[in-house]
This record gives C-alpha cells, structure tokens and sequence, in this order.
C-alpha cells in the first residue's frame, strides 16, 4: 500500500502505540482519521498534526460499542471519501491466574482486544471493498504465542484474534483487501497500567524487566507497523 496520500484510521491513538503510529503515518504523508474515547488528547494531537500542515480528524468512540464503532468509520468516509488503512491498535489487558481471574474482567478486555475489532473490519469491508481494496492491520502481541502466569485471558484475547486475522486475510483476498497480523513484544509505554485485575500482579508486571529483555520504543513499533502497511505480510513481527 502506498502510504502518501492513503487514508489512515487508527484505534487506541491517543496514547502509546496509537500515538506513535498517528505521527508516523501522518510524517509519511497519510490523511489521519483518529479514534479513541479521550476526546481531548485527540482533539490536542490533530491540532498537532494540522499545524504541521498535515490532514487529522480527531473521533471520539467506544470501540466496544458496535453503533460506535460504525458511526466512526461512516464519519472518517464522509470526511475523506475512503478508508484505505485500518489499524486496529486500541487493547486491554486483565491480570490475574486462569483460576482466580474474575470473569467480568476476562469479558471486558474481550470486548475491546476482539469484539471491536471485529466491528470495525465489518464496518470498514464495504468501504475499501467500493474503494477497491485496503489493508487492515490488527495488533496482537508475542504474549498469545506464550503462556505467561497472570496473563492468560489476555494472550486468549489476542490468540482469537490472531485467526480471525488469519482467516480474513482468506476470506477478503478476492477484494483486495489484505489483513496483516502484527506481534509486537515488550514494548515501553503505560499499557500495564492500565490493565484490569489483581493489584499485586499488576505491580509485578511493572517491574523493570532483566536487562537481557528487549524493550521497544513505541516509535520502533509503528516502524514495523508502517512496514506492514507497505508489505502487506500475513504476519509481521518485531524481528525477522
């Protein structure tokens, strides 16, 4: 996918990953449609990224809400007449043992790292489909390919969302529409902060890691996401 000019929609982009990506694509020339449920910080990035002389719309939306979700890619189509690239970034985590979890936890992150995905690949379809293809990149996380204490319902999460992806990129080749799954790894923001559960567990996993871990900027992620948009891989990885 050519990336200049492209129209970029990007869930979860008020922070972290989301954020980097925005900046990325909009340095690359992309016309940014903005989505996260912080009104303001995407109203502040748009600003941002206008005053750069760049293209942005800030959308506010509940990715777990399938209305939502559909008024948010009907409103970045009638502002540029296409949805070229879909990022789905936005993401929760739930801490805790499979044992002990509380099952409302386990709900709420599967509403947002695989129901609201799944709304914004169907609301998203008809419109690359008129437009004549697309990519849709779906985030998921070396974590689903592992079996991590206390993160199990969260790699359970991605690991669904890990076939959908694969299954869809099957299913939507005769549209010219590419699904890339990206994996990326440990990576520095305040993801983890943010996570649902137990508060002992969520102290462990913020403790700085062994120094023989690697760490990724959320900058070195959105570098590979960038190339996923360009390469358009069944699956893109930090690495190889």
């Amino acid at each position: 996918m050519e990336i200049a000019g492209s129209v970029t929609l990007v869930t979860g982009a008020s922070a972290g990953i989301g954020l980097a990506t925005a900046r990325r694509f909009s340095a690359e020339g992309a016309r940014l449609a903005l989505v996260a449920r912080s009104a303001d910080k995407l109203e502040a990035l748009a600003k941002e990224l206008r005053g750069q002389g760049k293209e942005a719309i800030a959308i506010a939306a509940d990715l777990r809400d399938p209305a939502a979700v559909k008024r948010m890619v009907e409103q970045a189509f009638r502002h540029f007449g296409r949805v070229d690239i879909l990022i789905n970034n936005a993401g929760q985590a739930a801490s805790g043992t499979v044992a002990e979890v509380n099952p409302e936890h386990f709900r709420q992150i599967l509403e947002l790292n695989v129901w609201a995905p799944l709304y914004a690949i169907q609301a998203v379809v008809p419109k690359m489909r008129s437009g004549g293809g697309g990519v849709i990149i779906n985030l998921s996380s070396m974590v689903s390919k592992m079996q991590l204490p206390g993160l199990g319902t969260y790699a359970a999460t991605k690991a669904a969302l890990n076939l959908l992806s694969a299954t869809a990129r099957v299913e939507l080749a005769e549209s010219n529409i590419r699904v890339v799954t990206m994996y990326p790894r440990m990576t520095s923001t305040d993801f983890g902060k943010n996570s649902l559960g137990d508060q002992a567990m969520r102290q462990r996993q913020r403790t700085p890691p062994p120094r023989t871990v690697v760490v990724d900027t959320p900058e070195a992620v959105a570098e590979k996401i960038l190339e996923a948009a360009r390469k358009e891989p069944a699956e893109q990885y930090m690495e190889g």
